[in-house]
């Protein structure tokens, strides 16, 4: 049966401290050491400072950082109170068959989500799947799961089109909300809403580094590389009445919007499925109950 269904609503403030301004910076190409510049104090003194622990062929691009991490902050001030971001996760029971996860839903009914293996053993020697960190249905014990997503309001990434710079800004600010938003949401879930971890301490760096109990992986992760099992969650979660809608592609709209799973092993770790074969390809549209040739084009990264 279903465990919990929980929506939450942000405002921007609540989720901002949750942003990583490392892949901020990354997507405006720059390189992750100019990222700091967010725990930089905001005086004067203190970003000359900063900026004179880059050698001199870098300070001019470290003045550029601080520029644009003074706009990205300007943006959220006027975000603020206008628009807001969403989460929600469905917590269910589960138990593992093989590569598949069983989840029991209200009135009984049960549905199966299906994974990737790798084939190529990682360092300790396994061939991981994310189901292996579910408990088996034949141990007798009943597991859970949850399928989350997170968005922004469609009008963050829409705005100031006719401003390439500030649209541009807003686009991957809605990209870093919507990951501050579901960094935000699993800290409650670990906390209080599943409760697995409710004495949980952590520093925003440490977060960023998964210090945590469980793993978030979204779809597209390498270790959940499908993106047509947005349809599936989409349809569990209810995606229209987040705001989210999907494309042809499995693709989600807002562009500011993530969905995955959320496991509490506390071995649970990331990993790459890497390169399948053709026999798993069937194998793992068997188990879809699809036809291999309309999973294809979702993995095709992943074919051999």
């Amino acid at each position: 049966m279903v465990r919990k269904f929980e929506t939450r609503t942000y405002p921007i403030h609540r989720v901002a401290s949750y942003i990583n301004w490392l892949y901020f910076f990354h997507a405006w190409g720059f390189p992750a050491r100019f990222g700091s510049v967010a725990k930089v104090h905001g005086c004067k003194a203190c970003r000359a400072g900063w900026v004179a622990t880059f050698p001199e062929s870098e300070r001019a691009r470290a003045q550029e950082a601080i520029r644009l991490y003074d706009d990205a902050c300007e943006m959220l001030n006027a975000l603020e109170g206008e628009y807001h971001t969403h989460a929600r996760l469905l917590l269910v029971d589960a138990q593992s068959e093989g590569d598949d996860v069983v989840i029991t839903l209200d009135g009984g009914h049960t549905e199966r989500l299906s994974f990737l293996r790798q084939q190529i053993a990682g360092k300790d020697g396994y061939c991981l799947c994310l189901s292996d960190f579910i408990r088996p249905a034949t141990s007798g014990v009943v597991d859970a799961i949850g399928l989350f997503a997170s968005t922004v309001d469609s009008g963050v990434e829409e705005g100031e089109k006719d401003d390439d710079y500030r649209h541009l800004l807003r686009q991957t600010l809605a990209d870093r909300l919507a990951e501050a938003t579901a960094e935000c949401f699993h800290e409650e879930v670990r906390k209080t809403i599943w409760g697995y971890a409710p004495d949980e301490q952590f520093t925003a760096d440490e977060l960023f580094v998964e210090r945590y109990q469980g793993k978030r992986p979204a779809v597209g992760y390498p270790s959940l590389p499908d993106q047509s099992l947005n349809f599936q969650i989409g349809r569990l979660l209810d995606f229209p009445s987040l705001g989210i809608t999907l494309t042809e592609t499995g693709s989600m709209r807002p562009h500011g919007s993530i969905s995955g799973l959320m496991l509490a092993h506390p071995m649970c770790r990331h990993f790459s499925v890497g390169a399948i074969s053709e026999e798993q390809l069937m194998d793992y549209a068997k188990r879809k109950g699809v036809e291999a040739e309309t999973l294809r084009p979702y993995i095709m990264g992943n074919l051999d």
